[in-house]
């Protein structure tokens, strides 16, 4: 018998778990088992390169958090806003919904735990192009950035669906109902 997610809420929780378990157990290997300090770059595709970058800040080093305190605030910062979207995970009814705030979830705890014990999120996946301008012309992320942008990407899915769904039903008349003039 197979496991089965009777429960957005249950299917947000599981998402959570896979993606703060997957992104640590990557950036374990990749840190202490790998030790791709000592071997980067690694060139994997002419667009990819394995790297070893510490981040401290947010998204593209924004917001960078050089002293204990910004470390400390900007930690602080993330738990709240990850226990905001655990909150709208643990009331969210659809399952897709919860899904993708789950993810966004896991990841966001995966990388508050590097700030916490390291000071900085460790980054690994250099995505560039021969472009000097554009969203992947500096891009350095690691697994748990994927599942946020995924945990995105299933929200916005369910937006659109949601949205679609909506329109459909009421675009088509009650059966019952009394024709307009």
């Amino acid at each position: 018998m197979g496991v089965t997610f009777t429960t957005p809420r249950r299917l947000g929780v599981v998402a959570a778990a896979l993606a703060f378990a997957i992104d640590q157990a990557n950036k374990y290997w990749m840190i202490d088992i790998f030790d791709i300090a000592q071997r980067q770059p690694i060139n994997v595709l002419p667009v990819l390169d394995i790297v070893m970058v510490w981040n401290k800040g947010v998204s593209y080093g924004r917001l960078r958090a050089d002293t204990d305190l910004g470390r400390w605030l900007l930690l602080g910062f993330m738990l709240v806003v990850t226990g905001v979207f655990a909150v709208w995970m643990w009331k969210t009814p659809g399952r897709v919904g919860a899904a993708g705030l789950g993810l966004i979830v896991g990841a966001a705890l995966a990388n508050a735990l590097d700030r916490f014990a390291h000071g900085a999120v460790a980054d690994f996946y250099y995505f560039h192009t021969p472009f000097p301008l554009g969203p992947l012309s500096n891009y350095v992320f690691n697994l748990a950035d994927v599942a946020i942008v995924a945990g995105v990407g299933l929200l916005l899915y369910e937006t659109f669906l949601t949205g679609a769904q909506k329109t459909a039903k009421q675009a088509v008349p009650d059966e019952g109902a009394p024709d307009s003039p």
